[in-house]
């Protein structure tokens, strides 16, 4: 009896929805993301956009500093001189079907003066594509993301009011003709309008909390994909008079918001089996876990992030380890007896994190494993949870290492990664951290009210 489930994905099979027809458009809209995960955007008249399309090196003009600001503050080591070039991407360019009439593009950072080269190390979609590249060229691997997106609408933010309060997937959560259900199926139309293969939404546990799953694309495709779902869950909601938010855990008493990334591993050399990890597989996951303490700067960078990491509520804990459909582990193994659909899902990501450098540190975790193809030493959790075993148990079982409970470990962490250091390159890890700390000292401005206000407003 075949016991395998799941869609299969592939690299080969797998490509986002493209819709490069600017025919009806009116304007293009230029999005980027910083270092503090902002969406920001240019409006460009098509007129103009066909104009630079038309030109030598298709771009918009953008002040070096655009990477160096935590809300109005620069952070050390960037000034308002210099600018780059946006350059467009015109693979990326999409409907916004929140906005008719309206494309979305994304694109990259480059020097306007190449010496060598035109490309910027601090450019996140640059740095994930390097590290994608380096992967498949030196070692014939290739990886899949599919991402779990968890938000919580509210009619309030002084006070934070939700909508409505369920409990998880209950279909009293999405009331028909309710506002909540009313905003969900429009948001559900619009991502696969805009391009984005949605496979399922429902209601999550906290008050007002939703879910939106969407299918498995490479990383790059999936991080675009992941902020352009994000554009239309908050102006979709916003258009009902409601207010989205990605923060993760609003509601100190209730379960956090996370973003869940289901990581497969695809190597040309070797082919998968049913019920155990291929060499390839066993050392990615064995890379991601031993620098996860240094990765976590990046996929938990901000201080709200740490009241989402606790242990028995699901959010994968507070030890580095792994477990076979366990969610009291930071990773877990799913579908292991389906080789076609087997993947891991990183539990250690929020919504406050920029995706390009969130899956870029996971990639390069990896990488770390796959140059020496390390075995993976640790056991798999089983049925338990690492806080539930004993010190002795824990040794046992190879699990030596906590998360970070707090942004500052975390970035005291990625200081003193080496290799991790190396692959992200040392310029844009100094870059990141200085901008990351200018963040946290932003964001703890005033009193805790104050701070819940600017964290909700914020992501």
């Amino acid at each position: 009896m075949d016991l395998t489930h799941g869609v299969v994905y592939t690299p080969q099979n797998v490509a986002r929805s493209s819709e490069n027809n600017l025919d009806g458009a009116s304007y293009v809209r230029v999005y980027w993301l910083d270092f503090t995960n902002v969406r920001r955007c240019r409006i460009l008249p098509v007129k103009y956009f066909k104009a630079l399309l038309n030109s030598n090196r298709p771009g918009v003009n953008m002040g070096k500093v655009a990477l160096g600001m935590a809300g109005l503050t620069v952070a050390p080591g960037f000034t308002p001189i210099g600018e780059y070039l946006y350059a467009i991407e015109t693979a990326s360019l999409r409907p916004c079907p929140f906005a008719p009439g309206h494309m979305a593009v994304f694109g990259r950072f480059e020097e306007k003066v190449g010496n060598p080269s035109v490309a910027v190390d601090l450019c996140p979609r640059t740095l994930l594509r390097r590290i994608l590249e380096d992967a498949k060229q030196s070692h014939g691997t290739e990886f899949l993301v599919g991402v779990e997106t968890e938000f919580i609408l509210l009619k309030s933010v002084e006070p934070l009011e939700p909508v409505n309060v369920h409990e998880w997937s209950t279909s009293a959560g999405l009331l028909t003709g309710s506002i909540q259900a009313v905003v969900l199926e429009e948001i559900a139309d619009s991502i696969q309008a805009a391009g984005i293969t949605l496979e399922v939404y429902h209601a999550e546990s906290a008050p007002s909390q939703f879910e939106l799953v969407v299918s498995p694309l490479t990383p790059l495709d999936a991080a675009d994909a992941l902020v352009f779902t994000r554009e239309i869950i908050v102006q979709i909601s916003a258009k009902h008079g409601l207010h989205a938010t990605f923060a993760p855990r609003p509601f100190e008493n209730s379960p956090g918001s996370g973003v869940h990334a289901h990581v497969s591993v695809h190597a040309q050399s070797e082919q998968k089996i049913g019920g155990q990890l291929s060499s390839h597989e066993a050392a990615f996951l064995a890379g991601m876990l031993d620098h996860l303490p240094a990765i976590a700067a990046l996929t938990l960078p901000t201080a709200a992030s740490y009241k989402r990491v606790a242990d028995g509520v699901w959010s994968g804990g507070t030890y580095v380890c792994y477990g076979t459909e366990n969610r009291e582990t930071s990773v877990r193994v799913t579908n292991v007896a389906s080789p076609a659909s087997r993947n891991f899902e990183a539990r250690f990501m929020d919504g406050t994190a920029n995706p390009y450098l969130a899956f870029a540190a996971m990639c390069a975790g990896g990488l770390i494993g796959l140059r020496g193809m390390l075995p993976l030493e640790m056991q798999d959790c089983g049925e338990g949870s690492a806080a539930e075993m004993t010190e002795t148990e824990r040794q046992a079982h190879g699990i030596t290492k906590r998360m970070p409970l707090s942004i500052e470990e975390a970035r005291s962490n990625l200081r003193q990664d080496g290799a991790l250091c190396e692959i992200l390159g040392l310029g844009f890890v100094d870059k990141y951290l200085a901008v990351n700390e200018t963040l946290e000292t932003e964001m703890g401005k005033g009193d805790k009210v104050a701070q819940l206000t600017r964290l909700v407003k914020s992501y």
